[in-house]
């Protein structure tokens, strides 16, 4: 009897070690950081910047995007944005959006959690983008109509790249160039305001 009990003390001694070695559901993926921080110039002339941080967990991403620009005259501010936007994803659908913009002083806010289908904002960082057929504006809760033209291979500060261009039917009809490296780690961004002056994304 002695002999039966302390072997069945080993054996859930050994349960409980093999318990508290396995991997539980919170271990099952690694969480990884990344981080695009880019400067934002206006018709060559430096407003702002924009950061992403991005919390990959695997199928579980969260990300945050923080923008300010400021256009001055002078001593003055004549156009003032601020954009922050908070985006949980699951692999490469939207779960939630949390987003405040304040331009020129008006803030607008934007909270969408979507139900029923895989939903994407405008998010460069993620290259499935590119096969969207509509994408969510993060400012406005607008869906926009979308088609991207791959625009094929350039040199961008003497590294090779590939060039997309993405247009957008939306209230205002926009067109961004994007640039990728060959392994589709977003680059740079150009688009045109209605004004037509040039916006650009640099990577720091």
């Amino acid at each position: 009897m002695r002999a039966s009990m302390c072997a069945w003390k080993r054996e859930v001694a050994a349960l409980a070690c093999a318990a508290a070695l396995a991997p539980g559901p919170a271990a099952s993926a690694e969480l990884v950081t990344r981080e695009w921080r880019f400067q934002v110039s206006l018709d060559g002339r430096h407003i702002g910047e924009h950061r992403f941080v991005l919390r990959d967990a695997g199928d579980s991403r969260e990300l945050t995007s923080e923008a300010r620009f400021r256009v001055r005259v002078l001593v003055f501010d004549a156009y003032r944005y601020d954009h922050r936007a908070q985006e949980t994803w699951r692999g490469d659908c939207l779960e939630r959006l949390d987003a405040s913009t304040d331009v020129n002083g008006k803030r607008t806010v934007v909270d969408v959690t979507p139900l029923d289908e895989c939903v994407q904002t405008f998010a460069y960082w993620n290259p499935s983008i590119l096969r969207a057929s509509r994408l969510l504006n993060p400012q406005t809760g607008e869906y926009v109509p979308v088609q991207v033209r791959d625009l094929g291979r350039e040199l961008l500060s003497g590294e090779m790249t590939e060039r997309f261009r993405l247009t957008g039917q939306g209230r205002t009809p926009m067109q961004i160039d994007l640039w990728y490296s060959p392994a589709r780690d977003w680059l740079a961004l150009e688009s045109r305001t209605p004004e037509g002056r040039l916006l650009r994304y640099s990577k720091e």
